[in-house]
């Protein structure tokens, strides 16, 4: 590795855990709708795509892991913001409180069936350089 070449290139992808992987699956595969790409050969995992991210959901107790919830919101982003709120809805989400208006986006949060927090996510403002943030 050269000494100008970066440590870290990319994210592979991102874990979740669950209690119980056939649910988890069926949430994330039918309930959102994400792309199944990959079981992990006889084991309770498996990936889903987002379009630029992998998610692995992993049954804590078949690696040996004690399983905890994530409380901080994994963002998925949506083109039409009232559309994909409705339709999940539709799709039996139930989404916590009200619609977060940051000034820039909006957030509606929600939980998969293991408590794990997600949010649909829509950025309306224009994006600011970091150059021009001053």
């Amino acid at each position: 590795m050269s000494a100008a070449a970066p440590l870290i290139s990319g994210t592979d992808f991102i874990t979740i855990a669950t209690r119980d992987f056939e649910a988890a699956s069926e949430f994330y595969g039918d309930v959102l709708g994400l792309e199944r790409s990959k079981r992990w050969g006889n084991m309770p995992a498996g990936e889903f795509e987002t379009g630029n991210l992998t998610i692995a959901i992993m049954q804590s107790d078949a690696f040996g892991l004690e399983f905890q919830p994530n409380n901080h919101p994994l963002e998925f982003h949506v083109e039409d913001f009232q559309a994909a709120h409705d339709e999940l809805e539709s799709r039996g989400v139930k989404f916590d409180g009200d619609v977060l208006d940051s000034g820039v986006c909006w957030q509606a949060f929600f939980q998969d069936p293991d408590g794990n927090r997600l949010a649909i996510h829509h950025r309306y403002a224009p994006r600011v350089p970091p150059a021009a943030q001053g």
